[in-house]
């Protein structure tokens, strides 16, 4: 294996792990904040404005592994 192929599967391990527990975050955060939804429909500002927070944060962790994959794979 080249050092080019090393750098690549390198590449797509971060993006790939990398998007992993983001997708799973964001797949609880969702279903978390539609069941309080369900049972406090009063609370819904609230609840919206955390979940898009947490959306957010979350999001930004699977940017993190991007960078890091586009640093592996242009270096």
């Amino acid at each position: 294996m080249t050092d080019t192929g090393i750098k690549m599967l390198a590449a797509g391990l971060a993006i790939g792990l990398g998007a992993i527990g983001p997708g799973i975050g964001i797949g609880l955060l969702v279903a978390r904040a539609m069941e309080a939804l369900g049972r406090n429909p009063e609370a819904e500002p609230v609840i919206r404005l955390n979940m898009v927070l947490g959306l957010a944060f979350a999001e930004a962790i699977a940017i993190y592994a991007l960078v890091v994959a586009l640093i592996l794979k242009f270096t």
